[in-house]
């Protein structure tokens, strides 16, 4: 059960509303923790040992939220802080990376004429662990640096890890940022008024322009990369480019939108990315709360830029490897995660402030780079993404390849509409116009109109998984 689907739109979302609504205030973090279990069971009722492990999580990480909390001072305050960030870590490792390390060691031992074989366990990902792990060790470090205190409630912490509308893929919310929220909260109707237009906004960009110019990529994909052209090409990366952003841009507005309308203000996960001049102005406005995360708690602990500037670009490296490897156990995003290290340590050097001064250029330089990098993200066999860059760069090509030479022209015909939708509200403008006129007539019927289109969509089959719930 997703966001764009009418078993949630219809069934789950009014009854969980209706009940969250008429109940007392001192029973609403109870059913909101409650429907979150039943959500996220539903989700994952194939395989009932997910929901298990997400249950444990609460309560191993607010059990040992509680040993941290109440002992002032001593080692064991440490102690039980490593054993709580090993346990989270432990779980995402064997169902996201191990595999991928047993694969690679044994291909290392085999060129070594090593017969030692370890086995290699694959299983599904459970969905949304990458992001209640993350949530889970942020609590116990904050609560371990006494930024925090421990949180006494059972009910108010599972709350806090499983609440539905950022349970499976974010934003990643701190316990810090939510202390306040999880002991009081107002509902009115504005609130509930504005969430629904963001959580109808979000839709609209999830089914009527992720989904419908993701089909263009489909396309390339199924051609497959030896045989299209170079225009076609370009067309493709374009096309994931707007893909990825509405996709996951319509999922956090969404969430927020749910959050507004249950009393919480989550945070922005998106600030029109785009629009940047540069890659290292690009990661503080894409999945902010992610960047948020590992300059809390990477960057800044491995010293963050205050120790010169070789252990400065030592602690990027090590932000990027991770955040590469976060998104996915593929030597592609390692890759990825090293050209971006990469290009913001070039821009660091001086580039950045040439891109700051000249918008041109800054633009310029992002329409190529932003594509190129994606590239790296959305193709996971290495051998394919050379075969796309030759493509891309004809000059490249050792030999003549087949294609039809007017596919772009078919295809850009096909997606004209949908790509020119997305060039326009990838930008601020759509932004400034809306909260100029967000509470006219208009606008209302506007964003009707955009709600039952997406409907429609969805129930003639028109709808696509998320993107960011493989990570």
């Amino acid at each position: 059960m997703v966001f764009s689907s009418l078993e949630f739109i219809f069934r789950f979302l009014p009854l969980f509303l209706m009940i969250y609504y008429i109940i007392p205030c001192s029973w609403k973090n109870f059913w909101l923790f409650a429907g979150s279990l039943g959500f996220y069971f539903y989700g994952v009722r194939d395989t009932p040992f997910y929901f298990v492990l997400l249950v444990l999580s609460i309560l191993v990480n607010y059990r040992i939220g509680l040993l941290i909390g109440r002992r002032r001072l001593g080692r064991m305050r440490k102690r039980w802080l490593v054993c709580g960030i090993i346990y989270n870590l432990s779980w995402l490792i064997l169902f996201k990376y191990s595999a991928f390390i047993a694969q690679n060691v044994n291909l290392i031992l085999g060129r070594a004429g090593i017969s030692l074989h370890l086995p290699v366990f694959a299983p599904v990902l459970p969905v949304g662990i990458s992001f209640y792990t993350f949530q889970a060790v942020s609590y116990l470090v904050d609560v371990y640096r006494k930024t925090v205190p421990y949180e006494r409630s059972m009910v108010g912490f599972g709350m806090y890890i499983s609440m539905f509308p950022q349970l499976i893929a974010g934003p990643i919310v701190t316990y810090s940022s939510m202390r306040a929220q999880i002991g009081r909260r107002k509902v009115t109707f504005r609130a509930i008024e504005d969430g629904l237009r963001e959580f109808t906004i979000g839709l609209g960009f999830k089914v009527l322009l992720a989904n419908r110019v993701g089909g263009l990529w489909t396309e390339v994909q199924t051609i497959g990369y030896e045989s299209i052209s170079t225009p076609l090409a370009w067309l493709g990366l374009l096309a994931f480019s707007l893909q990825i952003y509405f996709d996951f841009c319509g999922y956090s507005l969404m969430a927020k939108g749910l959050g507004t309308m249950m009393g919480f203000k989550l945070p922005n996960n998106f600030n029109h990315p785009y629009m940047s001049l540069s890659m290292t102005e690009f990661w503080r406005r894409w999945h902010i709360t992610l960047g948020s995360w590992f300059r809390e708690y990477v960057y800044i602990p491995l010293g963050g830029n205050r120790r010169g500037a070789l252990l400065t670009f030592r602690n990027l490296l090590a932000v990027w490897l991770l955040t590469g490897f976060w998104h996915g156990a593929s030597w592609n995003f390692i890759i990825w995660g090293l050209l971006l290290f990469l290009i913001m340590s070039i821009e660091r050097l001086g580039l950045l402030r040439v891109l700051e001064r000249r918008r041109v250029i800054g633009h310029l330089y992002m329409m190529l780079t932003i594509p190129l990098t994606w590239l790296v993200f959305a193709v996971t066999d290495v051998r394919q993404i050379l075969l796309y860059f030759q493509r891309l760069f004809p000059f490249l090509m050792k030999q003549s390849l087949f294609y039809f030479s007017g596919d772009y022209l078919k295809y850009g015909k096909l997606y004209a509409v949908s790509i020119a939708a997305g060039l326009l509200f990838m930008t601020d403008i759509p932004y400034r116009i809306y909260n100029r006129h967000k509470y006219s007539l208009v606008t209302a019927v506007v964003l009707l109109a955009v709600f039952w289109a997406c409907v429609y969509c969805i129930r003639i089959g028109m709808d696509d998984p998320f993107l960011y719930f493989r990570f």
